[in-house]
């Protein structure tokens, strides 16, 4: 059932006057309502202003894109960075970047609609897939560049965290895009998500897309690739003509390193003592380092709303599609929430 509230929904939130504890979601550092992270971006709208909406390219240019720009190169091991105002921004500008005479677009399972072009959807399997992009790289239009699309993390394991689907394309004649919003800040070294990991498959080029609202806290997007493709996305109307991301929002991102460092630390923990403790695993799909656990029980939905939980629980991205199940884990969480919450979970075989 869905609800309308009037704050952002951290551990808590009041539904129709009660207080009921919130697992889901995709704020997984649980940042958004933490107050030192709340005074770290206050000081910073105090200092760059709530909004910049000049384009990149003006005469007159902030140093802190440029900034926040290269440390996300370093953290994340690409060549270069480019951040725009929101991660489906991203996503769509990579695709249309693509969408053009010189490249075929495939599509694998799962992929997220900020990647979609016109009328194409995803192939239903990787094995579907695979024999297209093979047909396409064996007929006539060869010369046109295979350009898969795929999410890193698409809950259903196919891919995070060892991508074993994903190894049986031809990588080394596709430009694979990667979208990664659900990993970046999270899983990875330094929480720098799974590019350095792809980096080491054969891959003809490699590009990464992602928000940054899920595991940075601040609204923006970004996109990860070569000099040399970061330069062509530079160089475009599409770039020329969009709002940035607020300064403010690229500077807290520079400014709460430690900060975040020390809430995914906190995250892990949370997410170790949530699968010890858990008695029916098997009722979950979720992945290693992961605080997403999904599931396809609508009861269980009802049966932890009855026990004043609530989950992330609809269908996504449209009204057509199946329900989206998930039990999200947060940084933001007390123990005691995870407790009760394996308590309400582990006594299910008995009721």
């Amino acid at each position: 059932m869905a609800y309308t509230i009037d704050s952002f929904p951290g551990r808590k939130v009041n539904v129709k006057g009660e207080p009921h504890l919130y697992f889901g979601g995709t704020s997984y550092l649980g940042l958004q309502t933490d107050d030192e992270f709340q005074d770290i971006f206050i000081n910073n709208i105090k200092r760059y202003g709530t909004n910049y909406g000049a384009s990149r390219k003006s005469n007159l240019q902030i140093a802190v894109f440029e900034e926040t720009e290269h440390y996300l190169t370093d953290m994340v091991g690409c060549e270069s960075t480019l951040t725009l105002s929101s991660g489906y921004l991203a996503g769509q500008f990579v695709s249309q970047a693509f969408h053009d005479k010189h490249h075929q677009l495939f599509y694998a399972p799962n992929t997220h609609a900020a990647l979609y072009q016109a009328k194409i959807r995803p192939y239903t399997t990787f094995t579907a897939l695979n024999i297209a992009v093979r047909e396409h790289l064996n007929s006539n239009e060869k010369s046109k560049a295979p350009v898969v699309f795929v999410d890193a993390i698409d809950f259903s394991g196919c891919n995070y965290p060892h991508f074993e689907a994903l190894r049986t394309l031809p990588l080394d004649e596709i430009i694979l895009v990667v979208d990664d919003s659900h990993g970046i800040g999270i899983v990875g070294e330094d929480g720098g998500g799974v590019f350095k990991s792809l980096s080491q498959f054969n891959i003809k080029e490699l590009l990464v897309c992602c928000s940054l609202g899920k595991g940075f806290a601040i609204q923006a997007g970004a996109i990860f690739g070569t000099n040399k493709r970061i330069e062509r996305l530079k160089d475009t109307a599409f770039f020329g003509g969009a709002s940035p991301a607020a300064p403010a929002a690229m500077a807290t991102l520079l400014e709460a390193r430690a900060l975040y460092k020390e809430k995914r630390a906190l995250l892990n923990e949370h997410i170790q003592h949530f699968t010890d403790k858990l008695e029916l695993k098997k009722k979950f799909h979720f992945m290693e380092a992961h605080p997403a656990f999904t599931f396809s029980d609508v009861q269980l939905s009802e049966y932890l709303e009855a026990n004043r939980i609530i989950v992330t629980n609809f269908p996504y991205p449209d009204e057509d599609a199946q329900i989206m199940s998930r039990i999200i884990l947060s940084a933001g969480h007390k123990k005691k929430d995870i407790d009760y919450l394996l308590k309400c979970i582990n006594i299910l075989p008995k009721i």
